[in-house]
Formats: C-alpha cells, sequence, structure tokens
C-alpha cells in the first residue's frame, strides 16, 4: 500500500509541474529530485550532475541528432513531390486508389525520417492537394495519412526505439531490425482497410486515372530511386553488419545532402534550417532522456519499481494479463504525453517487470511503439492530430474521428504481435554483428 501512495505522490508531482508549463525533461527532474530529497539518504544535487552527464555522454545516443538531421534534410528536398509521381501510376490501379499513396508513401519516408511528425509533413503537402483534386472521400485521406504516418515511430530509423534503446541498455540496431516487419505488415493492414472501404464505402467515387503502360510506370519509377538507395544503404549496411547504427545515420545525412544537392535543393538557407531544427528537436529529446534517467536512479533509491513490481507479481497475472494492463495503462498515458515522454517516463518501473515476466526486451519495445503510435492519434495531445490541424485547418473532431479505423487497426496489430512474436524478433535474431 506504502508504494501505491508513493506513485500517488509522485504522479501528483509531476501532473502539477506539466500543468504549470514546465518542459518534460525538467518536470522529470523536478520529481526525482523531490524524490531523492524526501525519501533517501542520497545528496540529490550531486546525484543529478553525475546522471545527467552519464546520461548525454552516451556513444549510442550520437544516431539520434544524426538520424534528425537527416529527415529535416530530405524534408526540404523535393523527395514527396518525386515519391508522388513514381508511386502514383503503380498505386492508380489497386482497390482504393491513390490513397494507397498516402500509406505506401509514408511507408517510404518513414525508412529515412524517423519522425512521424516529418512523415506526415511532407508525405502530406503533396498528396492531400493531389487526392482532393481526383475527389477522394475527406475522412479517407485525412485518416489514412494521419495513421500511416505514425510508421514513423516503427520502421528504422525511429527516434522512439533509439531512446527506448538507450533507455534500457539494448541494441539500437536489433531494435531498428524488429522494427521493419511489424512497420510492413501494419502498412498492409491499413491498405487492406483502404481497399474494403473502397468496395463498400458508398461516399467513395473518385475520378478515374487515365491508363498507363507497364513501360511508362517503369519509366515514372526513376524518381523513386534516389530514395530506395538511400534506405538500401541506411538499413542495408545495419543488417548486413557492416556499419553501426550510429555510422549507418552518418551514411544517411551524407547521402541525404548528396541527394538535395543533385534535386537543386541544398542552399545555405535550407542547410541551416535543417541543422538548427535537428539541434532543437536533439537537446529537447536529450533533456528529456536526461530527466529519465535522474528519475530512473531516484527511483532505483526509493525503491519503488521493484516493490511494485513485486506487488503486480503477487497478483499472478499471466504473461498475456501483464501485457493487457500496460496496454490498457500506455493507451491512457498517451491522451496526456507524447510518446518518447511515455517511453521515458515509465521504463523505470516497467523493466522490471517485463524482466520477471520473461517477456523479450526487443519484442517488447516493438509492443511499446505500437501502443505508442496509437497515443499519436488520440485526442486531447495526439501529435499527429494537432499536425494534421495545421496542415488542413480541420476541426480536431473531425481529424480523430477520421482517424478511429487505423487506431483500432493498432489494436489489432497489438494482438497479432502477441500471436505472433517472431515478426518482432525474427531478423533482429538472424542479423550479422557488426564489429565496431
Amino acid at each position: 500500500m506504502e508504494e501505491i501512495q508513493l506513485v500517488i505522490l509522485f504522479l501528483f508531482i509531476l501532473f502539477l509541474l506539466l500543468g504549470t508549463g514546465v518542459w518534460v525533461g525538467l518536470a522529470l527532474m523536478g520529481v526525482a529530485y523531490v524524490g531523492m530529497e524526501l525519501f533517501t539518504a542520497r545528496p540529490a544535487g550531486d546525484a543529478m550532475l553525475t546522471t545527467i552527464w552519464t546520461a548525454s555522454s552516451s556513444w549510442t545516443l550520437t544516431a539520434l541528432p544524426l538520424f534528425i538531421w537527416m529527415g529535416e534534410i530530405l524534408f526540404r528536398t523535393r523527395l514527396s513531390e518525386d515519391m508522388f509521381k513514381g508511386l502514383s501510376p503503380w498505386m492508380a490501379r489497386l482497390p482504393g486508389g491513390l490513397v494507397h499513396t498516402n500509406i505506401v508513401g509514408c511507408t517510404v519516408f518513414a525508412a529515412v525520417s524517423g519522425s512521424s511528425a516529418a512523415t506526415l509533413t511532407t508525405v502530406g503537402k503533396m498528396a492531400i492537394p493531389e487526392l482532393r483534386k481526383r475527389q477522394y472521400p475527406e475522412h479517407m485521406i485525412i485518416g489514412t495519412l494521419a495513421g500511416a504516418a505514425t510508421l514513423g515511430l516503427m520502421i528504422p530509423p525511429s527516434l522512439t526505439l533509439i531512446v527506448y534503446g538507450v533507455t534500457i541498455n539494448e541494441s539500437i540496431t536489433k531494435l531498428f531490425m524488429a522494427g521493419i516487419l511489424p512497420g510492413l505488415v501494419l502498412a498492409l493492414m491499413f491498405m487492406t482497410y483502404v481497399a474494403v472501404y473502397s468496395r463498400f464505402g458508398k461516399d467513395f467515387t473518385p475520378l478515374e486515372e487515365p491508363p498507363v503502360s507497364f513501360w511508362q510506370k517503369v519509366k515514372i519509377s526513376r524518381f523513386l530511386i534516389p530514395v530506395l538507395l538511400l534506405i538500401t544503404v541506411v538499413i542495408g549496411s545495419m543488417y548486413t553488419g557492416l556499419a553501426t547504427a550510429t555510422e549507418a545515420a552518418a551514411f544517411g545525412v551524407i547521402g541525404s545532402l548528396l541527394l538535395a544537392l543533385v534535386q537543386g535543393s541544398l542552399n545555405w538557407r535550407t542547410f541551416s534550417e535543417s541543422l538548427m531544427g535537428a539541434t532543437c528537436t536533439s537537446a529537447m529529446i536529450a533533456l528529456i532522456l536526461a530527466g529519465a534517467a535522474f528519475l530512473s536512479l531516484a527511483m532505483g533509491f526509493t525503491g519503488l519499481p521493484r516493490a511494485l513490481a513485486d506487488s503486480i507479481a503477487t497478483w499472478d497475472l499471466s504473461r498475456f494479463e501483464l501485457l493487457m494492463v500496460l496496454l490498457v495503462f500506455y493507451i491512457v498515458l498517451g491522451c496526456f504525453l507524447d510518446g518518447i515522454s511515455s517511453v521515458v517516463l515509465t521504463m523505470a518501473v516497467v523493466e522490471p517487470m517485463i524482466r520477471q515476466a520473461g517477456i523479450d526486451l526487443i519484442w517488447f519495445g516493438i509492443f511499446i511503439v505500437v501502443v505508442v503510435e496509437m497515443a499519436q492519434i488520440t485526442p486531447p495531445i495526439g501529435f499527429n492530430l494537432f499536425v494534421m490541424q495545421g496542415i488542413t485547418e480541420h476541426e480536431m473532431n473531425f481529424i480523430a474521428k477520421a482517424a478511429i479505423p487505423m487506431f483500432l487497426i493498432m489494436v489489432v496489430m497489438v494482438f497479432v504481435l502477441i500471436w505472433i512474436p517472431e515478426l518482432a524478433t525474427f531478423l533482429p535474431e538472424n542479423m550479422r554483428q557488426s564489429p565496431g
């Protein structure tokens, strides 16, 4: 009972700080400082300095700003326009037509971005006007784009997986490999929904696309070559063991700069804007990670994570029941916090539970990401909903309703992962290890 009271106290302090506008990273540090001062004999200031320095000087963390910078560079190129040109002839004849460009475009860009918001903005700025022009249902355009953009959190390079890996000290490269198959399966599930809706939805009456020959399609596909080459270099170098995640990120930055140069979109303005954008995002995430590291240390000294894990162990939950409890917990938490904050805030308590239950940490990382993806499209804090509102100027209620089918598909994906865990574990178990 005592640990429940501690949890309530810490949550009260956290939401009090967040409610007054304090940054998430600083709020985490505040909770940790109070916990250290009130419930341990360890000097809080000394522990805070040591922990923040250790968390900030992690070599693994170097991949984070590099992948963010790569996404920022590509965001400022003509990539979205070229992707739409290259994909649309192949998608037009599928059941559901060009709505599939939303999903496939997001899947492709997710493989070079790592950010859900960047994926949504880049694909959306090109796809939305084109799909509207062809009279596709507005709720399908909005819903599929908001949902498919969350693939940026799963398909490598994923910022959320980097943060998860750093938090629990797990291989970033293995986590990246684990995200590939579930990401592709989820994209396929989204496309299946579009195909089914196009068959039975009475409002699905888009304009017919003019016929295009096979060789014309092949010729137009040249627009996809640069981004596919970049994906191959980044993901292929990690899977074959030629590069670590950090080295692959460096290759990605160089490749994206070359791509921007060839397209003619690289100048001093775009270069400096991409660098500043990457710096701001990286600094924000680094502050959250530093706060989370200090909170994890404070929780460890109070003994709260182990006490909670032991308490839950006395409930005698099966592995499936524990995962269902965590599923509901993270969906509720995602209504109030962004994905990265949810992961770093809870890992100090959740990690001992999943280790004790014998759940594979790589697999659990993918489970977490799917649930965090749901949080991106759940009000009131669903980040993709705000980005979509900025792009389309629709009411929040309309966007949230349009995204409901995608949310439900993600719930199904959780059960698919539980039923077929090999989706997440096959590639990491069969990849070559990098010598570096």
